[in-house]
């Protein structure tokens, strides 16, 4: 949570703030309230988390009563452990999370909610049961004429200011967001004017430490409100200007002075960079990356090139087989053994 200055109400665009929690020091905290849309969700999720853990308590609950004795299980048991069943989902469940979770369920922690006080501190054990049973008389599931009761807790939580529902308001609670919105917003750059300017001026005395608070400061400056931004701009030009040389050209807002020096200082380090690699990769050819090949599309040349073609001769015939031979035995041309 980070605490500003609370800015007038003419100079306020969006509500960032909204939930009206002040800090003993008497500043407004930067924290949002959970509308509409948020807690549905975080709603969905605790209503599948319930789902499950309901199936998980029938189960066991069925195995219990199968264990018991015959004679003992009768319909007045069965709708009590019933009854019971439903009071932990739907009212244990809520109360234990809030209570030992920080105010927190698993579909508020899913979601970035959290359940407080409606003057910022912790929520109580009494009020989690409060909130808990009005949620589930009126509001969900809805006991007590379900079509009406939705209707008229929408109603509540659109038209109230913080975005509470019956059950918060019975209890004296408010569920806030507990992470802060970031808005993108790119930091600001040198303006046309300014940009010869910039490309003159001597930073060598320009050290990191004050680049960098300048830098923090351009990056935040759509989140600080007046007179604490003009204030900050100011007193960081004023440290600016006093290592840089020379002076601007033209009148303008030090918030425009300090992006134009940034950025100068920012071209200058990013020329430097390319220079070393440039020396490095002549130095070391190895060291540096090799350069990436272009992807190219393959696409099927309309002219292929011819194969060679391989001339095919005809086999020989096969060679005839002549009359066979006899030849007489060894015996007979060596005549008979001595």
């Amino acid at each position: 949570m980070s605490a500003q200055p609370s800015a007038p109400a003419a100079t306020r665009t969006v509500p960032w703030n909204d939930a009206g929690l002040v800090s003993g020091e008497a500043v407004e905290l930067d924290i949002r309230v959970a509308r509409l849309g948020s807690r549905v969700l975080a709603l969905l999720v605790d209503v599948l988390v319930q789902l499950g853990l309901a199936l998980v308590l029938a189960v066991l609950v069925a195995l219990a009563i199968e264990a018991l004795p015959f004679g003992v299980v009768d319909a007045a048991l069965t709708g009590a452990t019933g009854t019971l069943t439903l009071i932990a989902v739907l009212v244990g469940y809520p109360v234990l999370f809030e209570r030992f979770n920080d105010g927190r369920t698993p579909g508020k922690i899913a979601v970035g909610l959290r359940v407080v006080s409606a003057d910022g501190g912790p929520v109580g054990l009494r009020q989690s049961l409060t909130r808990a049973l009005v949620g589930v008389a009126v509001e969900w599931p809805g006991l007590v004429l379900p079509l009406l009761s939705w209707a008229a807790g929408v109603t509540v939580m659109l038209t109230d200011r913080r975005g509470r529902r019956l059950g918060d308001l019975v209890a004296g609670t408010l569920v806030v967001h507990t992470r802060a919105a970031a808005v993108w917003r790119p930091v600001p750059t040198a303006v046309p004017p300014l940009v010869d300017w910039a490309y003159t001026l001597d930073l060598s005395r320009l050290d990191d430490a004050l680049a960098l608070a300048a830098r923090q400061y351009l990056a935040r400056v759509h989140q600080l409100a007046e007179p604490a931004r003009s204030r900050l701009a100011r007193g960081l030009w004023t440290e600016v200007a006093a290592v840089t040389t020379p002076p601007p050209p033209l009148p303008a807002s030090e918030t425009v002075y300090l992006a134009a020096v940034l950025g100068e200082r920012h071209r200058r380090a990013m020329h430097r960079l390319h220079r070393a690699r440039a020396v490095t990769a002549a130095l070391w050819p190895e060291l540096a990356p090799p350069p990436a090949e272009p992807i190219r599309r393959a696409v099927p040349d309309p002219h292929p090139p011819a194969r060679p073609t391989t001339a095919l001769r005809p086999a020989a015939p096969p060679a005839q087989a002549g009359p066979p031979v006899v030849r007489p035995p060894v015996d007979a041309v060596d005549g008979p053994a001595a």
